[in-house]
């Protein structure tokens, strides 16, 4: 091959994706998840982790199924993205050290309110409520807590991985709520667009679900509580839906220059071929209802891909089952497709795993990289309902036979964090 079949339209080094790992509540593994995905099958259950009773919402997409040495976020969500990591090397065909960057998606670190109950009850009494942080610090001063410590530290999963796999350089974590999974994949792209790297290792994992944090979502009137039966709760674009399922898991995806997958022998799972991110000031929480700063994102990724509308064969949705952010997907989609809308493959993978969070952009993306390898396109499941204002393909129910060479999977955060991927089976 010549030097300018490993380039872009811009002139950038392709970024090719050679390895992936995945889990969420359907299971450990891409051959498990993808089965059950494609069979319309559903990770949704009662949460028994903690009690429910009083509570809205009582079901999640809970991932019990990975052994942890302490129970917080912390050690559930490293454990997670160790899996995952693991998975994805090996699926790449790579061992010993890494020798590239990691960048990492990973929830916002709190304390369990079990580990702080504890931690108070130890405490010296004081007179003064207010002083609650100083006699914390002094009840750890006195009788130091490691695993107390370590899940309240925001770093503290990206130096493990750092360690266990051999990356380069300082690890970079970040946050971008719902799109973390996304920017840290387009974190990696550009690495390697930019010539810092060969490879990069893009990992996002979300292991925070807790009664805290199903009561702050509930309090955002955010969350589903058709919890009977559990299966049935998530139902992207119907017009009964009320809210999304909050779930767990993690992705990571190995990213690597074209021409350095092909000297060394890898296979090539898919071409990262653009990614667009923009921000959006309308709400804290809530989307721009005019679903201006989505209509940009989308466009900005298509135009870093340089294709045009006509490219895209399938669309994997952020999809989250709220009535507004539905809506609001739809409507941009509408304005940057056109009437061609209509006839695009339009899914959303959280009907089946629930809303992983931190760790839904690079989920995503691994099931719209197998959509396009299997020339499977998985189902939107629960749609009895159609909305009448949503007119979509949503690939309802049952899982359908076709061959697209090139996917965009959107990811709409909280806090006006947009961000889009667009994918493709080969290169220009």
């Amino acid at each position: 091959m010549t030097a300018s079949a490993y380039r872009d339209h811009l002139g950038r080094p392709i970024v090719a994706v050679t390895g992936m790992g995945i889990i969420t509540s359907l299971g450990q593994g891409l051959n498990d998840n993808w089965a059950a995905l494609t069979s319309g099958t559903s990770g949704i259950h009662e949460i028994n982790r903690f009690p429910t009773e009083g509570l809205s919402t009582r079901i999640a997409g809970t991932v019990d199924f990975i052994g942890i040495p302490a129970p917080n976020a912390v050690e559930r969500s490293y454990a997670f993205a160790r899996e995952t990591t693991i998975e994805a090397l090996a699926n790449a065909g790579l061992s010993g050290d890494f020798n590239g960057p990691l960048f990492l998606a990973a929830p916002p670190i709190e304390p369990e309110w079990s580990a702080r109950f504890e931690l108070a009850d130890r405490s010296p009494a004081s007179e003064h409520p207010g002083d609650a942080y100083e006699r914390f610090l002094t009840a750890l001063r006195q009788r130091p807590d490691p695993a107390f410590h370590e899940a309240a530290l925001f770093g503290a999963i990206s130096e493990r991985l750092a360690d266990r796999f051999g990356t380069r350089g300082l690890p970079v974590t970040l946050s971008t709520a719902c799109a973390s999974g996304v920017t840290a994949i387009q974190l990696g792209i550009e690495a390697i667009r930019q010539g810092r790297t060969e490879r990069a290792l893009t990992v996002a994992t979300d292991g925070s679900l807790s009664a805290e944090a199903l009561i702050r979502f509930s309090l955002l009137s955010a969350l589903s509580t058709q919890n009977d039966p559990p299966t049935k709760a998530s139902k992207p674009f119907s017009k009964d839906r009320d809210g999304f399922v909050i779930a767990e898991g993690a992705a990571t995806l190995v990213l690597e220059s074209l021409e350095s997958a092909v000297i060394r022998g890898a296979k090539v799972l898919g071409i990262m071929k653009g990614a667009g991110d923009k921000a959006d000031s309308f709400h804290r929480t809530r989307s721009s209802p005019d679903g201006g700063p989505a209509i940009a994102t989308i466009r900005a990724a298509l135009a870093d891909a340089g294709i045009d509308e006509s490219g895209i064969g399938y669309i994997n949705a952020h999809g989250t089952s709220t009535p507004e952010n539905d809506k609001m997907e739809y409507g941009a989609m509408s304005a940057v497709f056109g009437e061609r809308i209509v006839g695009i493959p339009v899914s959303s993978n959280k009907s089946m795993i629930g809303h992983t969070l931190t760790a839904a952009g690079a989920v995503e993306a691994v099931f719209s990289l197998q959509t396009m390898l299997t020339g499977t396109l998985p189902p939107t499941i629960n749609y009895a309902n159609p909305d009448p204002s949503i007119v979509l393909d949503v690939v309802p129910n049952k899982k359908r036979e076709a061959q697209v060479s090139a996917v965009l999977s959107n990811s709409f955060g909280f806090g006006g964090q947009n961000a889009s991927l667009v994918m493709a089976l080969e290169p220009a």
